[in-house]
């Protein structure tokens, strides 16, 4: 029989969050009950688009010793595992190469890539003459385990591929991207095939099309066609580099001036395809916030790991939860928050960079935000206030859901806030993902349409 919590735990009266709490009990006996071998993707991710591949974000050694805690009611033990599953996750380190002639905008791209400006402090430095004369690392501000390499330019008479990969510390890229201007020449189509020889992955940019466009459009106002002319620049790098002797080359056309536009979105699922589960999660998060289309697959990639920081908040308990039996650490969700804060580019100083670079204040960025957690600093004062309301559902929840799973119930006894725990971070994740959206659709808005 199914336990219905009564009308005075919920958070909320309305029937649409009575659904809402339905579906967060489905949700966690779910996470419990799935918890098997050698299948585990409720718990390790989603599957794609295609329904064909699930996030490997958590090993299957990692889940059975996980089962194999709980199974004898030793949650500190299940959690240590966890614990060391999200310090991977998080330290997984992807070094990606960019390389190109000079002036072909390698090093504009390294800095759009990581949401800078070209004058701010940090920057490539950029210019129509080779600037690069030795590999050099720039990191993300939020993500240093994700370094962005600016290689030498490729475009001298006397390069050979092979000794300027040799040069380059060719092992230390997890792949490398091909950046033209105009056509990919010799050198490129040379240096990937060298690339190919050693078994690293590569892709080719074609640069500077808003270029393309303008020239385009100015030659040919009565019969310009956008569309028709990048297929014809596509069509173009894609038959030159096969007949350089490279099959099915990969080439995305990019804007670094208008980087959401173009092939940035196919560019970023090719690479979440390709890349292994660890290194996949690390480019989600180092991304730029410049579409909800990269809001969404960063709030997917945070969503998936809650119910591991739920966990962990819950075997290390610490602080009660006035009136209930109920105990969590509250460090680790206060940590979590501000983290999701960072990642949506809501903390106060990125808030303060965007209004800047949209020429935007920031009380009008502000004014489209609805949690009131993101004008306020998160503290363990006001989580545990958020506990306190969401404990008496969460209680309700848990104990239904850990009444079904046998080998859970010695753990579910000692009154765990799991539930609750889970229910505040993933409510609040979605509050500040869709803060974000409407920062950036106000962000992007023209001064005529504001």
């Amino acid at each position: 029989m199914r336990l219905a919590p009564p009308a005075a735990a919920c958070l909320q009266e309305s029937p649409q969050d009575q659904e809402s709490f339905s579906t967060l009990e489905t949700e966690v006996t779910s996470i419990f009950k799935n918890l098997k071998l050698p299948s585990f993707s409720y718990m390790a991710g989603v599957e794609d688009n295609n329904g064909q591949e699930a996030y490997d974000l958590i090993t299957d050694e990692e889940v059975a010793d996980v089962r194999a805690a709980l199974e004898k009611g030793d949650l500190a033990e299940a959690a240590s595992t966890l614990k060391k599953s999200l310090e991977s996750l998080e330290n997984a380190k992807l070094d990606i190469a960019i390389t190109g002639e000079s002036g072909s905008g390698k090093s504009t791209f390294v800095n759009a890539i990581r949401g800078m400006e070209d004058e701010v402090d940090g920057a490539a430095q950029t210019g129509v003459v080779e600037t690069t004369m030795d590999p050099t690392p720039y990191q993300y501000q939020n993500h240093s385990n994700v370094t962005i390499w600016d290689l030498p330019g490729i475009g001298t008479p006397k390069f050979k591929a092979d000794t300027y990969l040799e040069r380059v510390n060719f092992s230390r890229y997890d792949f490398f991207i091909l950046i033209a201007s105009e056509r990919f020449k010799e050198n490129h189509i040379e240096l990937a095939l060298e690339i190919q020889k050693m078994g690293k992955k590569f892709y080719f940019v074609r640069s500077k099309v808003d270029s393309d466009l303008f020239a385009s459009k100015r030659r040919r106002k009565s019969t310009y066609n956008e569309e028709r002319i990048l297929n014809e620049i596509r069509d173009n790098c894609t038959n030159c580099l096969k007949e350089g002797g490279i099959d099915s080359p990969k080439v995305f056309l990019l804007s670094c001036c208008e980087l959401a536009r173009f092939d940035f979105q196919k560019m970023q699922d090719t690479l979440e395809r390709e890349l292994p589960g660890h290194k996949r999660h690390a480019f989600l998060l180092s991304l730029p916030n410049i579409s909800v289309a990269v809001l969404q697959k960063k709030k997917e990639a945070l969503r998936q790991q809650i119910w591991k920081l739920a966990t962990l908040s819950c075997a290390f308990a610490t602080i009660p939860i006035p009136g209930l039996s109920v105990a969590c650490d509250l460090t680790i969700l206060v940590r979590a928050m501000k983290g999701y804060l960072k990642e949506f580019g809501l903390d106060e100083e990125s808030l303060s960079k965007l209004a800047k670079k949209f020429d935007k204040s920031e009380d009008d960025l502000r004014a489209v935000i609805k949690s009131p957690l993101v004008v306020k600093e998160i503290t363990t004062e006001i989580v545990l206030k958020l506990m306190t309301k969401a404990a008496g559902a969460g209680l309700m929840t848990i104990e239904y859901a850990m009444s079904t799973v046998p080998f859970f119930g010695s753990v579910a006894a000692g009154g765990i806030s799991f539930t609750t725990t889970y229910y505040l971070l993933k409510s609040f994740l979605k509050e500040i993902a869709e803060d974000a959206e409407r920062v950036l659709t106000r962000a992007l808005e023209s001064s005529v349409d504001a």
